[in-house]
């Protein structure tokens, strides 16, 4: 994710803004939907919007309501150039929506206000930390529901918030700590949907959790999304204010996704839902099963107390799992095998039970132990990417068909 500032708008270079493909409605949609408020203008024509600030910006924008209006990319090229030059951050996340199609995540804490309405800057980072938090459980999420995901799927879920933008946006009031990401429609989309989705879910577990006192809702709201990660998430959001929330806003220029609500509903915690919130973190951590798997890995640390007898061996993970390293106890006869197959630069499989304990980092139980054959580019490649410590992301080769 990239982070700006708090107060800078994104960065978004009006000229490469052709006003000919710019949509007037969807201009109109991002407007109304930065507080920009609709003052006149001929109905079925065009309108007359005026900055959320009065004197941020310019007095008024003109924006047609359609292409069918005369002079329409005329109006369009005037009303891009007036929002580039607009002091108003709010037109700089209308340019941001327009540049690259993106739905919206707002966030806010209430807390109490510093001077002058101003917030601590110790609060703003707890909030970007909470926001960052979700987002990760949501994109853990898109890849494989569950109730806890440990170290799995990392790598994927953190690739699919590459293209996000966070940043400080019209969320809420400025004294309720507001913040904005932005999550590019072509590859975060999935990402949105999934949080809607786990967000409701999650209020509906905790709803049903105060009123009944059984936290069995939340077993069914994993299928949702629901999970520790989001949970935790949850908390940290929550935790230190009068209540937080979570509003979505679809993309204008992408429509509404299937089996969504066309204006969800904003999500809000308060302090009294902590402790449904921290009891189910607790219920996931503790009843998601150890995973049977057959790892293929690089070693690249071995240890045992003396000269003979088991020992421990670190992998790195190159197939039959989606984490990056675990640790293995080994008996003496592996073990042996796992220094062979280090001095010789090949990779190890071996067999065995990934336990959910730790974040899924040990594997027990291991079976079927034994050195994986490869020709000697793929093993200078392996040596290397164990000696630089870095992951291995080459293409499929022996170990990992293995």
């Amino acid at each position: 994710m990239t982070h700006r500032p708090a107060g800078e708008p994104a960065p978004v270079d009006h000229r490469a803004l052709d006003p000919a493909a710019v949509d007037p409605r969807v201009l109109g949609a991002l407007l109304g939907r930065h507080g920009w408020r609709r003052r006149g203008g001929a109905p079925g024509r065009y309108g007359r919007w005026t900055p959320p600030a009065p004197g941020a910006g310019p007095a008024s924008l003109l924006v047609p309501e359609s292409r069918a209006f005369p002079d329409c990319a005329d109006l369009l090229g005037e009303a891009l150039t007036a929002l580039a030059r607009s002091a108003e951050p709010a037109a700089r996340e209308v340019l941001a929506g327009l540049a690259v199609p993106s739905d919206e995540v707002r966030w806010w804490r209430e807390t109490p206000q510093g001077p002058l309405g101003t917030t601590p800057w110790t609060e703003q980072e707890r909030l970007r930390s909470a926001a960052r938090q979700v987002l990760l459980a949501a994109a853990l999420a898109t890849r494989a529901p569950a109730g806890y995901h440990g170290t799995r799927h990392r790598r994927h879920a953190q690739a699919a918030l590459d293209g996000v933008l966070l940043g400080t946006g019209p969320g809420g009031d400025p004294g309720r700590g507001g913040l904005t990401a932005f999550l590019p429609v072509d590859t975060g989309r999935a990402v949105a949907v999934r949080l809607h989705h786990a967000l409701h879910a999650a209020r509906e577990a905790v709803d049903y959790r105060r009123a009944t006192g059984s936290p069995a809702a939340f077993d069914t709201a994993v299928r949702a999304g629901v999970s520790r990660e989001l949970t935790e998430a949850l908390v940290s959001l929550v935790r230190g204010t009068e209540g937080a929330g979570i509003a979505l806003a679809w993309s204008p220029a992408a429509g509404v996704p299937e089996g969504c609500a066309a204006r969800p509903e904003p999500v809000e915690f308060s302090p009294g839902d902590l402790p449904a919130l921290r009891e189910a973190a607790a219920r996931y951590l503790q009843g998601e099963p150890s995973v049977p798997v057959r790892i293929t890995g690089a070693v690249v640390r071995m240890r045992r107390s003396g000269p003979r007898g088991e020992g421990t061996v670190r992998l790195r993970v190159l197939a039959g799992a989606e984490v990056p390293h675990i640790r293995v106890v080994l008996d003496e006869e592996a073990y042996r095998t796992a220094g062979q197959a280090h001095l010789a630069g090949l990779p190890l499989r071996v067999a065995g039970r990934l336990e959910s304990r730790g974040g899924f980092r040990r594997l027990t139980g291991a079976t079927e132990v034994a050195a994986v054959p490869v020709d000697d580019a793929e093993r200078d490649r392996l040596m290397k990417a164990a000696h630089e410590g870095s992951d291995y992301l080459g293409g499929t080769s022996p170990a990992a068909g293995a």
